[in-house]
Formats: C-alpha cells, structure tokens, sequence
C-alpha cells in the first residue's frame, strides 16, 4: 500500500488514543514522513518483578517500506517523543531532523546505542523540503526547549502538526508563544490540523512557567532544612527556575540522577542554563549544611531504582535524608503512577520527612506543557481547518478535543486510534489499515519483544 500523487494520508502507529509512544506518518506520491517515534514506561506483567519496562511502538508497518521513507523529524527532546528512535533507527536507515537542543539529546542516546544515524540540525522557522514533502518549523512553548509544530505542505494539501504544546507568554526557557504566527496560517488557508488532546478536558488556560517562581520560593524560603526538589528531567525551564530559586535563597544547588546531568549538559550546550545555574558535585552534597542545600532528584513519578526512590530507602550514595528535610514534588502523578508516587511519599513520610506535592499545594508548583480548553479553542480560531484529529490522547480525550473543534466552527473532526488511515484529501478514516502494537525492552539481552496482549 503506497500513497499516490493525488493522496495526502496520515496514519499513526502509536500515540493515537494512547499516551506516549508517538509515531506518526504521513504518506504522499510513493513516499512516507515519519514525525517522532516515542517510548512509553509500563508496570511488567510479572508482579514478581518491580518497577517499569520500556515500550515501543510497533514500527513494521513503515519497517517494511523503509525505502520509501524520506526523514524521520523529531519535534522535541520527550522520551515518548524520541526515546525509540536509538532502538528502532536501524529499521529505517533514514536521515534524522531536528532543533539543535534535540540533537543533543538524541546524540547521547544514540551513541550510548552504537548508532551511527544521520542527525541533521534545522533551525527554528526553516523551511526544507524533504522528498515531495515541504516543512516549516513553527516554534511553540512546552515543557522542553525548541519545541515545534510542523506545517507540512504538499502539492495537494497543508497540514499543521502541533506536536506538544500550550500558549506561554513567558516561557523562562525559549522564546515565547507567538499568537500571530498561528494566525498568519489560518489566513494562508489550512486544510488539516492533526492537533495535542492531553488536556482537552480541562476548563481554563495552563499555568506559566513563570507563574513558578513564588510557589517554589516561598516553599524553599519556609524549609529549615534540607530541600530536595523532584521533578522531570527535560523541564529545563523549570531547572532554571529552581536555579533562580537557589540563587536567591542563598542555598547550594545540587543534582541526583544520570539523566539530570545529561540534560543539563545538553541544554548548557544549546545555550540554556547559563546564568544562576551553578551546581555543586555530588560528592560535595553530604558535607553541606542542609539549610544550605537545594537539590534537585529524579523519580517524581516513583521509579524504582531512581535518585528520590533510593533517597526514601536512604541508600543514596551521596545524600542521606534526615528528619525535618523537605521534598518537594514539581510534577503532577502521571495516570498509572498513582501507587508508586503513593508509596514513595509514604517511605519519605515514615522517617519524618516533608511531603509536598504540587497535586495538593494551594500554590503553583507544577505547569503542564499541553493546551488547556481555551487554549484549543484559540488555536482552532486562529488556524481554521476544513479538518480536525486529534492525536496524544486517550478516547476521553480525543473526543473532547473534537468537540472543541465542532464548536468552534471546524467543519469536519475524525476521532480514530493507531493504525487508521485518515484520508486528507476526501475527510475520510479507515479503520485498521496498519499492523500496530507495542514491543517492550527486554534489557537483559538488549531485545525487542512483542508485547503480549493479557
């Protein structure tokens, strides 16, 4: 099944109707555009066997046309955006294209793999043509630095990919959301929007970054002792956030967790985290006062094995918690963390430790990096489509998302799940054209595994 000239199709083998593992095609004139191949981490089958595994979209459908395949572009540094790329790239053998920040990030894992797969750099607003497909990097705000939507054109239709996003006039890292940019393409004329659901089915407008600062402060300015913040390594505007915390507190800054450090050297590299950033080594963390001391952990989400994990059970290597310290959660649970975060706040609780989670706080210590409802309804006013799908998102959120659409005057909505064909050009879906499914790590021999369904 290849695509002809007079066919503009997407097909999604992973993030449609599901959180995470993205992976999305579009087909067109006898070739194929991947944006993004993702992971996602889920509890093993085995109840013997603690923490999560990592999973991967089945790629075979596009594995088995790989030579029709022009590019794979990464629109962010996420792992469910990126983190299969080093696992699954020797399937496809094809060039990679991305911010510089994502290169970073993406580089490390593919070395850490022996991967020597082609990253190419585009700069922000570049326009390339990759195949007979013609894209434009359009800055948006998320959770990670130079994030970015994709206007793909082709010779029978215009489709704005949103990827992750949220409208955040003050970003703390990057450039802010620009409102007219979005506005200019609805005015050019948009055929399709294939746009973000994660948060279609909450009222209001996200939280800004910059909305942070206070919260954050305020809880460290109030802690005696030792304050240890969790929260997700590829915020790197909350990272600088909690620097600018750490400077004004007077506190040294310090950092837990293997992927922390690569993040912060990746970004340090892409020009963030310049300024008020300044960490001490690890080694040094056991020596300070603890009202001297803001450190930043892994493991928010209560990953066995992870710095706050190992902290709890007080078997860190370079830090052990005492009682009256302070830890704080800038992050929200995840749906399906629900029991790990639940028993790592009672391990920390149990020894006398503080316990702030940003789910409770009466002050802002978390934002999300997805749109909100009027967020959405902004982007379908400014962008006016013939066609709404929405993607990133399980059923729930998908159908919330196309109703917000509907209201706001988008004539046609498809709702559908991975390994649907949506046709561009006719406003049609057909159901099941894909092979789809999920592979899952096996570690111990550096395997893929097909995914049993229970």
């Amino acid at each position: 099944m290849q695509p002809n000239h007079k066919d503009f199709w997407f097909l999604p083998l992973g993030g449609c109707g599901e959180i995470g593992t993205n992976l999305n095609l579009y087909g067109h004139a006898g070739s194929w555009l991947m944006v993004d191949c993702g992971v996602t981490f889920e509890k093993f089958r085995d109840e013997s066997r603690a923490g999560n595994r990592i999973e991967l979209p089945d790629p075979s459908f596009i594995s088995n046309r790989a030579e029709s395949l022009v590019a794979l572009i990464a629109t962010h540094a996420h792992e469910d955006h990126i983190g299969a790329i080093a696992h699954l790239w020797d399937q496809f053998q094809c060039p990679i294209y991305t911010t510089a920040f994502t290169r970073n990030v993406l580089l490390r894992k593919l070395r850490d793999k022996g991967v020597d797969a082609p990253v190419i750099t585009v700069s922000t607003g570049e326009e390339i043509q990759l195949g007979p497909f013609f894209i434009n990097w359009l800055p948006v705000t998320h959770s990670t630095p130079e994030t970015n939507a994709l206007l793909i054109k082709t010779s029978v239709g215009k489709v704005l990919h949103t990827a992750d996003w949220k409208i955040d006039s003050a970003p703390i890292a990057g450039e802010p959301f620009c409102p007219s940019s979005f506005h200019a393409l609805g005015q050019s004329g948009i055929d399709v929007i294939v746009c973000d659901s994660t948060n279609a089915t909450k009222p209001g407008h996200s939280v800004s970054e910059s909305e942070l600062f206070h919260g954050l402060n305020g809880r460290v300015a109030a802690s005696r002792k030792r304050v240890v913040v969790g929260c997700f390594s590829s915020n790197v505007a909350r990272l600088q956030t909690l620097g600018n915390v750490a400077k004004v507190s007077g506190r040294y800054l310090g950092l837990l967790g293997r992927s922390l450090r690569h993040m912060v050297s990746s970004a340090r590299a892409a020009g963030y985290l310049k300024e008020n950033f300044s960490c001490v080594d690890n080694y040094e963390l056991g020596y300070l006062l603890p009202e001297e001391t803001l450190i930043v952990a892994t493991g928010s989400q209560g990953e066995a094995g992870a710095a706050l994990h190992r902290l709890a059970l007080d078997n860190h290597p370079d830090v052990n918690l005492s009682a009256g310290d302070h830890v704080i959660f800038s992050t929200t649970t995840i749906p399906g963390n629900e029991k790990q975060v639940a028993g790592l706040v009672s391990a920390l609780s149990a020894r006398g430790i503080q316990v702030t989670l940003a789910d409770e706080s009466d002050v802002s210590l978390h934002a999300s990096g997805h749109p909100y409802v009027d967020e959405l309804k902004k982007m379908y006013q400014w962008v006016r489509p013939r066609l709404a799908i929405p993607v990133h998102g399980e059923e729930r959120h998908l159908r919330a998302n196309a109703r917000i659409a509907s209201g706001e005057g988008v004539p046609h909505c498809l709702v559908g799940k991975n390994g649907d064909l949506f046709d561009l050009v006719s406003n049609k879906r057909r159901e099941g054209v894909a092979k789809v499914g999920r592979l899952w790590l096996n570690e111990s021999s550096s395997r893929l595994e097909p995914v049993i369904a229970v």
